[in-house]
């Protein structure tokens, strides 16, 4: 192999490796996450899998990181094609629904939350920008919304944000507890009376 080839192998090595933790991080946690762990899971030595991510502390960042792309590109993204206002907020709702189906089981960014809420350093503060940044998302959703004239020219985005996302770690909660098809019947309820509390 020629060494034009080694940047897309050493991309390539990485992405599966970045695989392998995101999914041994959805069960256990970033904080469960190893080197050695991990080389035994991709089968390469600890060397090999040092050689691309420096630390232990950069593997967790990019496990987060790519969680939180994979977040988007899941529940965000699909949502964008529906028109600005309720539809596209009940269509990123509907998405995020389908992503707390799918990691029932353990859900690296929720897990995050937990792990790193009452720590100090890099991780918290990932943790923190990236949760924000996703509020942010929201809000402007919900912005589009007021515009729209689906809701309330009053409708405080900030906290309809909140309350939204309350809802879902409400369902996240009991989804892995009660079994997801219940709990999920409950958020739905829950939502709709959101909605028309704060439409006109």
């Amino acid at each position: 192999m020629t060494s034009s080839h080694l940047p897309g192998k050493r991309a390539t090595t990485r992405e599966h490796i970045l695989d392998s933790a995101y999914a041994l991080a959805c069960v256990g946690g970033l904080e469960a996450l190893s080197i050695g762990t991990l080389a035994a899971s991709v089968g390469m030595s600890k060397s090999g899998v040092f050689a691309h991510f420096g630390s232990r502390e950069e593997l967790q960042l990019a496990v987060l990181k790519t969680g939180g792309k994979r977040f988007i590109a899941k529940v965000l993204l699909p949502a964008l094609e529906q028109p600005g206002g309720l539809p596209r907020l009940r269509a990123i709702v509907a998405n995020w629904f389908d992503w707390i189906r799918r990691y029932r089981s353990g859900c690296v960014l929720l897990s995050a939350s937990s792990e790193y809420d009452g720590r100090e350093g890099a991780l918290r503060e990932a943790v923190q920008a990236q949760q924000a940044g996703w509020r942010g998302e929201l809000e402007k959703a919900i912005a589009q919304a007021v515009r729209a004239g689906d809701l309330r020219a009053d409708t405080d985005a900030s906290q309809l944000a909140f309350e939204i996302h309350a809802l879902m770690l409400a369902l996240h909660h009991d989804g892995g507890l009660f079994g997801h098809d219940e709990a999920r019947r409950h958020a739905a309820e829950a939502f709709e009376r959101l909605w028309r509390s704060w439409q006109p």
